[in-house]
């Protein structure tokens, strides 16, 4: 079914933290012809958590109505590094580790996008062509005073901490990313509207319409509190097995579910349905959309074996090897050795002494281990359950 103009205004606009504007939207939707839908990405890193699918997510909707996907691959900018939200200058890249990065990148986006419907470019395509007179004259459209408008930027130089000039250059490269691209929409988080705005001038000092603002918010992690992030230990990995991606899932609060739905999914959760199956139907479709649908179903399937059943010696455990393990174990430092070496959560002592162990949630082979400072040595074939979400086996 189309849907008309003002129909798909109410579906993209959805769950987006800013659209500047939704007026100017309207009106290119109703032009009647595909959209150009940008989204830079700067392969910093070879592997991408959900995070990072937030506007993906997005794109995707805006290439299920019909409009043109357009991936920007930031082979150069990423040379140099976002500074956007950062408190110091990122470390430099060369261009072989971007490439090499943008490879996994790319692999792991198109578990989203319809490959055969995605345009992708390379802005290096452009800025390595450049003279030096041409990067000069590019400057000259932006002044030291809107730069230091950067929340980033102002914070660290009051911290005196340094910025470095070529960083002052990023928000220039991603705004003239927009009109090589003559993009109609540009899509990035929260903390890329500054860079967005900046593509937003530069069309029109070219003559070009200027692209609409629609940025999303940052998306919580695991914990409900802090963004997503590998360094807090509160992501889920693109990457990451069926199980572990589903059980990830599954440990996520009921108000966490409902953003996750909308965000990561770009529906709205069915709320006749109890909120354990709404939690099980969350995950069960985002593990099937990285791994299909018969692995989403069969780590459904382990989950409800191991947690639902209760039958742990039966189910496909996260295994920990006991030569790995340090000495001296007490039962407070092995679940918190559990916690961060299976599952890539760090729990504070109080945490896990009043959550976890006194509350009776840690059990060895079904038997409660509520003294903290218990000492504690598991044998091959022992299984730990941590939670009602987190359970592990110990081998050899």
């Amino acid at each position: 079914m189309t849907l008309t103009p003002e129909q798909q205004l109410a579906q993209l606009t959805s769950g987006a933290a800013k659209v500047l504007s939704e007026k100017e939207l309207l009106e290119k939707l109703k032009l009647g012809r595909p959209l150009r839908v940008k989204l830079g990405v700067d392969p910093t890193a070879p592997d991408i958590h959900f995070g990072h699918t937030v506007a993906l997510e997005k794109l995707r909707q805006f290439q299920l109505l019909g409009h043109q996907a357009v991936l920007l691959i930031g082979d150069f900018t990423a040379t140099i590094g976002d500074p956007s939200g950062r408190s110091a200058t990122r470390p430099p890249l060369s261009r072989d580790e971007v490439l090499e990065n943008a490879a996994t990148y790319t692999e792991q986006a198109f578990k989203i996008l319809d490959r055969d419907q995605t345009e992708i470019v390379y802005n290096g395509d452009w800025f390595r062509k450049m003279t030096y007179e041409e990067i000069l004259r590019l400057n000259a459209r932006v002044t030291l005073q809107q730069m230091l408008q950067r929340e980033d930027f102002r914070n660290r130089l009051d911290s005196g901490q340094e910025v470095r000039l070529h960083e002052l250059q990023y928000p220039v490269m991603q705004g003239w990313d927009s009109v090589e691209i003559r993009a109609d929409v540009e899509l990035g988080g929260t903390d890329q509207l500054f860079n967005i705005l900046v593509g937003r001038d530069m069309q029109k000092d070219e003559g070009q319409p200027q692209q609409v603002v629609m940025v999303m918010p940052l998306l919580e992690g695991l914990d409900g509190v802090k963004k997503m992030s590998k360094s807090y230990g509160n992501y889920i990995g693109v990457s990451e097995s069926p199980q572990e991606m589903y059980g990830k899932l599954m440990s996520v609060s009921d108000q966490l579910m409902d953003r996750y739905y909308l965000l990561l999914l770009g529906e709205s959760r069915d709320a006749s349905q109890h909120p354990m199956d709404s939690k099980k139907a969350l995950a069960e479709k985002l593990t099937a959309r990285y791994h299909g649908a018969t692995e989403a179903e069969n780590a459904r399937l382990d989950w409800d074996t191991r947690f639902s059943k209760k039958d742990l010696n039966a189910a496909d455990l996260p295994e920990i090897s006991l030569s790995a393990l340090p000495a001296g174990l007490t039962v407070l430092s092995l679940c918190s050795h559990a916690f961060e070496a299976s599952f890539g959560l760090k729990k504070s002592n109080g945490e896990l002494r009043k959550q976890f162990i006194v509350s009776g949630s840690v059990q060895l082979n079904g038997e409660k281990q509520t003294d903290p400072t218990l000492p504690i040595k598991p044998s091959p074939g022992d299984t730990l359950k941590l939670s009602k979400k987190h359970a592990v086996r110990f081998i050899n």
